[in-house]
């Protein structure tokens, strides 16, 4: 039941575009199966559905072509640090401006913050400070290691991802174009 619901949601979020072979395989790669993550930590699935769907925890950051769940595989670890009560709240925190963060605390919530290898207040900030710096940057010598750095925080992405976002990703504009234009 709350399966269907969280499948509803995450099509009304990402649209319906299809997941190739390729994007099947990237996400297997990249993330967990929600149901296997819950079994594997002792919580039940149809309860964590439930804390999606009441923007609790983020939802799926993918639905395979088979229709499983991907999630990270940190999903649980804020919840665990800080209280499934308190993850709004800690993480709306890091922001100076309340407005911003709870802004970002949607987009935490939607899960398609696939961005990152780890979604935490700390990489979000730090992605944007690179992104802005690369934009502001001419210098190739001092570009070169912001975009190392944003490499190393970013996963590839996917066929899909560029479907599901309208367009290039930012590791196609800020990493991948930047270093061609600096080769």
């Amino acid at each position: 039941m709350r399966q269907e619901a969280v499948r509803r949601r995450y099509l009304e979020i990402n649209g319906t575009h299809p997941m190739t072979e390729t994007d099947d395989a990237y996400v297997t790669r990249q993330y967990r199966v929600l149901d296997e993550l819950c079994h594997e930590t002792g919580r039940d699935v149809d309860e964590v559905r439930g804390w999606m769907l009441d923007g609790r925890l983020p939802m799926p950051s993918y639905l395979r072509s088979d229709g499983a769940e991907m999630v990270p595989a940190d999903l649980f670890e804020p919840a665990a640090k800080f209280g499934l009560d308190h993850v709004r709240e800690w993480f709306v925190a890091h922001w100076q401006d309340p407005a911003a963060g709870q802004e970002e605390w949607e987009s935490y919530l939607s899960g398609q913050y696939v961005c990152l290898h780890s979604v935490t207040p700390a990489t979000i900030q730090r992605k944007a400070e690179l992104v802005q710096a690369i934009d502001r940057t001419t210098d190739p010598i001092q570009l070169a290691p912001l975009v190392e750095e944003l490499d190393a925080l970013e996963p590839e992405f996917t066929g899909y991802d560029r479907l599901r976002f309208g367009g290039p990703v930012s590791r196609d504009t800020h990493i991948t174009a930047v270093r061609q234009r600096l080769a």
